[in-house]
């Protein structure tokens, strides 16, 4: 805590933003006069936010999770995670929490906890993963309605794009004002956001984020989300992370690009000594192959999300992978050696970033430990249309997978799987008692 007062000191900070993420990898927390915040030491909240669905509803095991006394959990600030709320009145600091539980041990069912966890492992073993997410995101109207379909922001000529935009500078100058102030916002909050380009739907672009620690890395993409939505409301327009926001626009990802770096000699084990691919760089891509299916959950985690998967080249539908080859779901860009790695581009810009990585590295992981082998890699188009999805189609068919693989939840936690399971199928029931409009369309007289 004498970090934490140190920096609200030294930046005259009046007010607090204590915040953890829930399941869903949105801000929970509390508002505190920075006096109330630092004689409280991080405070305590109900351990019950970290397992609530997207629509504040609860799962059907809710109690078999969490206490039946809505019990509280006690908070420790991560001083590495202070930030200034640039798009706050007054001096404004945010910081997020690590959760913990009574008897003193990190939260079995906070996202942090997880993938804490799973960096614990490769510790462990002498290995420091390094990753680096790339986020797409769209630009839209403001809608009031949700009965409404969304449509494009318009730039600066007031006409929306009509055509496809793939890294088109004209087009990125169109939000000429709301990116400058999407800079200068991450600048005073110190993210590592590298480039920024337009991607091929309207009004589509995406962040790309310097590698770096996973942890710190989750925590960026969590605050980014947040500020990207304040950016946007303040140019009077939305920002949405939707996997799937517009029928006939591609979906948004987040691809994770990884390496694995050797503690003791600071080298990348992923190349081997004469450049090529290493047997590590296998065993880790073999296990990315085969687990990715059972944790596709934690890539595509809202009933949207799976609106993604379908035979096209803007996301995968199978299991291949290619040497840069973007059709695939797993790619090896060409790099130079100390840059080899791998990227998963099955992850949707939708997913936790703390969970999405996390799973990532334990598929990852569980290839190393079984010196598991992938296939050979495709060097053509990976997936046409009429070809088989061959991933889940829908997030219940993803969590029964997830159900299935005792691999993923000896390592993410039982107790955790049990919950986001819960939390996920509560979410699938509400959203499969809506009647949708094609169903009334198609079938209200015809059948």
């Amino acid at each position: 805590m004498e970090a934490v007062e140190k920096f609200l000191k030294d930046n005259a900070i009046t007010e607090v933003e204590s915040t953890l993420p829930d399941m869903t990898g949105n801000a929970r927390g509390k508002f505190y006069p920075t006096k109330k915040f630092l004689a409280e030491q991080g405070g305590r909240i109900p351990e019950t936010l970290l397992v609530q669905t997207v629509t504040g509803d609860w799962a059907a095991n809710h109690y078999d999770i969490v206490d039946a006394s809505d019990r509280d959990m006690i908070l420790v600030p991560d001083p590495e995670t202070l930030r200034i709320v640039p798009w706050a009145d007054e001096p404004t600091a945010q910081v997020i929490n690590d959760c913990y539980d009574t008897q003193g041990g990190l939260h079995p069912l906070s996202s942090r906890t997880v993938l804490r966890q799973v960096l614990a492992l490769f510790d462990k073993e002498g290995l420091r993963p390094v990753i680096a997410p790339e986020v797409e995101f769209y630009l839209i109207q403001k809608n009031i309605d949700p009965d409404n379909e969304l449509k494009p922001a318009t730039g600066r000529s007031g006409r929306r794009e009509t055509a496809r935009q793939s890294y088109s500078i004209d087009a990125v100058n169109e939000f000429n004002p709301v990116i400058d102030t999407l800079y200068s916002y991450c600048e005073a909050q110190g993210l590592d956001v590298d480039t920024l380009i337009h991607e091929s739907g309207a009004a589509q672009m995406e962040i790309n984020f310097l590698h770096g620690d996973p942890l710190k890395l989750a925590d960026q993409v969590f605050v980014f989300k947040r500020t990207l939505r304040e950016t946007a409301l303040k140019h009077n327009i939305y920002a949405t992370f939707m996997a799937k926001p517009m029928q006939h626009e591609p979906g948004s990802s987040m691809h994770i690009h990884q390496s694995l770096i050797d503690v003791k000699t600071g080298n990348n084990i992923f190349c081997a000594e004469n450049g090529d691919y290493s047997e590590t760089f296998y065993h880790y891509l073999g296990g990315l192959q085969k687990y990715t299916p059972s944790a596709i959950s934690f890539y595509a985690p809202n009933v949207n999300s799976y609106r993604r998967f379908a035979p096209d080249i803007s996301a995968p539908v199978n299991m291949k992978w290619g040497i840069d080859n973007r059709t695939t779901g797993l790619r090896a860009p060409k790099a130079e050696p100390e840059a080899t790695r791998i990227e998963n581009r099955f992850p949707g810009a939708d997913s936790n970033p703390y969970l999405a990585i996390a799973a990532n590295l334990a598929c990852g992981y569980l290839g190393l430990k079984g010196k598991l082998r992938p296939t050979k890699p495709t060097y053509d188009a990976a997936a046409e249309e009429g070809d088989t999805v061959e991933l889940a189609r829908s997030l219940e068919e993803g969590l029964r997978l997830l159900e299935e693989c005792p691999e993923l939840r000896e390592i993410m936690g039982s107790r955790f799987i049990d919950a986001y399971i819960g939390v996920k199928r509560a979410e699938f029931e509400t959203f499969h008692k809506v009647i949708s409009s094609w169903e009334r369309e198609f079938l209200l007289l015809n059948v």
